[in-house]
């Protein structure tokens, strides 16, 4: 582990980052262009003495799940995030596989920026959720800290009833037909992949009712969707899902945007509730 250059390295990309480019407004008490480390530490869901001590090169060797949500907070590119690693003396982590340090590619990650306060995530094709907007954790929680075979959406779908509160009772077996269709389409792309095949052998055994709905294969890839999220701060929010798809079919950014007013001005409550919570956390 090089700590003196991991140090220098975290800094310089924390001061080259405008607030703006991850969702932060800059407000006129704002003394720096770059990120405060309270913001990095927020971003990136660790405590702000772990990124001082990271920065001070006193810290000891990051994790690759931490590097991971390094990266994603200071939006790395592919060779930066591959630098950072290298720095603390891992491997170069891989952009699919089972390895916990799976990353969102740094493409997604850039447009998952753009889309600003609309509410967006990438997602792996297995339902993984790679990374999220504040906008997405906001509406729907966030999906990125599960490990094991909780990482996969629908795992935690047929396993766990607790997963399906978000969703509307009238549309969860439509959403329950709508994964398991999805993850056969996977499974028929990806044939002979112990990643997927492990996933649904796993299901099958956990879960009779994905094992009896695996049995129809329907098959079916999900493109455009309307979903409505029951949040627990500003109630029912109807929203037009739309995906983007890489190249290879192995990720994807997945935008979400309101499909009437009344979903339109809850999601303006909540930005506005994201906004002073997190006004009021730094203050504090």
């Amino acid at each position: 582990m090089h700590r003196d250059e991991l140090a220098d390295f975290l800094r310089r990309r924390r001061r080259a980052i405008r607030p703006a480019e991850v969702g932060i407004a800059e407000g006129p008490r704002r003394r720096t262009s770059g990120l405060r480390r309270e913001e990095v530490a927020m971003l990136a869901g660790v405590s702000v003495d772990y990124v001082v001590r990271l920065e001070q090169g006193r810290s000891s060797r990051p994790s690759t799940q931490l590097l991971g949500a390094l990266a994603r907070a200071l939006r790395l590119s592919d060779d930066e995030r591959d630098h950072l690693f290298h720095l603390s003396g891992h491997p170069s982590p891989p952009t699919h596989g089972t390895d916990g340090a799976r990353q969102a590619r740094a493409g997604l990650l850039r447009m998952l920026d753009l889309v600003g306060d609309t509410p967006a995530m990438v997602m792996s094709d297995l339902g993984e959720v790679l990374a999220q907007n504040r906008m997405s954790v906001l509406l729907a929680g966030d999906a990125t800290g599960f490990a094991g075979d909780r990482r996969y959406l629908i795992f935690r779908w047929f396993t766990e009833p607790g997963s399906r509160e978000l969703a509307e009772p009238a549309a969860r077996d439509h959403q329950s037909r709508s994964l398991v269709a999805d993850l056969r389409a996977v499974a028929g792309r990806r044939a002979g992949d112990p990643d997927v095949e492990g996933l649904v052998a796993r299901l099958r055994a956990a879960s009779p009712e994905f094992r009896d709905r695996w049995a129809e294969h329907e098959v079916a890839v999900r493109r455009a969707d309307r979903k409505t999220f029951r949040n627990p701060r500003v109630g029912a929010l109807t929203m037009d899902c739309e995906t983007l798809v890489t190249p290879d079919l192995r990720q994807e950014l997945l935008v979400l945007t309101p499909a009437d007013a009344g979903s339109r001005e809850r999601l303006d409550l909540l930005r506005v509730l994201g906004v002073e919570e997190f006004s009021s956390t730094l203050d504090g």
